[in-house]
C-alpha cells in the first residue's frame, strides 16, 4: 500500500515521516493536490489554527482532491491531531464569528475549544494521558484502556453521534480521543511521538483497521 503524508505547508512533517520509516514503509510525501491520485492511502497531519489550515485546503484544491479519492475512491485517510479536527463539520478556532469556519465535514461534529467546555486545566494540554477505548479493534487493534499517548491541542472534536467516538481521555473534561467512521480516521493525539502504542496505531492503520 502506498502511504502518502501531506504536505500541505504547514506543520513538522519529519516525526511522521520517520515514523513510517520505522515500520519500514517508504512514505510518498505528497505537495501537491493533484498528485493525490498515485497514493492509496492518505495521512493528514496539522499544526496552527482550524481556519488557517482550512483555507489553504480550499485555496490550493486539498479539499476537493480529498473528497474525490476519500470519498469518491473510499481510500483511507487518517486525520493527526489538528489533521483530525479538520475532519469535522465547522471548527471555532480563528473564526472571527460564532458561526466557524467549515472542515472537510468527514465526521459530523464541531471543534472546540476546551475552555469553552469547561476545562480548568492549563491550556494548551501537553504531555502524556491514558485513553478509554470505547471501540476495541479497528485502529486501537491490540491496544487496551490505560494506554498513555502525547497530546498538544487546545481544541476538541466534539462529535454529533457518540458511534463515531473510538477512544476518549480526561483533561479537565472528557476528550475525544479517536475517531472514526467507515475508512476515515482521526487521532488527537500524536501517534508519531507515542512510542510503541502510537507506532501500533500506524501500524494498524497501514494495515488496514478493519483486519
Amino acid at each position: 500500500m502506498k502511504i502518502a503524508v501531506l504536505d500541505y505547508g504547514v506543520g513538522n512533517l519529519g516525526s511522521v515521516v520517520r515514523a513510517l520509516e520505522e515500520l519500514h514503509v517508504t512514505p510518498l510525501l505528497v505537495d501537491r493536490a493533484a498528485d493525490m491520485h498515485a497514493a492509496d492511502a492518505f495521512i493528514l497531519p496539522g499544526v496552527g489554527s482550524f481556519t488557517d489550515c482550512k483555507r489553504i485546503l480550499d485555496q490550493d484544491g486539498w479539499t476537493d482532491a480529498l473528497k474525490q479519492e476519500v470519498l469518491g475512491h473510499s481510500k483511507p485517510l487518517l486525520g493527526i491531531c489538528l489533521g483530525m479536527q479538520l475532519l469535522a463539520e465547522k471548527g471555532l478556532e480563528g473564526a472571527t464569528d460564532n458561526v466557524g469556519t467549515p472542515g472537510l465535514c468527514f465526521i459530523p461534529g464541531e471543534v472546540r475549544s476546551l475552555t469553552s467546555l469547561g476545562c480548568k486545566q492549563r491550556v494548551p494540554h501537553i504531555g502524556w494521558n491514558a485513553i478509554e477505548v470505547l471501540q476495541s479493534g479497528g485502529l486501537l487493534r491490540g491496544i487496551p484502556s490505560g494506554t498513555d499517548f502525547y497530546f498538544v491541542h487546545s481544541y476538541v472534536f466534539v462529535e454529533r453521534n457518540r458511534g463515531d467516538v473510538q477512544a476518549v481521555t480526561e483533561y479537565g473534561v472528557p476528550v475525544t480521543a479517536v475517531v472514526g467512521r467507515g475508512h476515515v480516521w482521526g487521532t488527537q493525539f500524536h501517534p508519531e511521538k507515542s512510542s510503541r502504542a502510537g507506532f501500533k496505531v500506524l501500524r494498524n492503520f497501514i494495515e488496514g483497521p478493519s483486519c
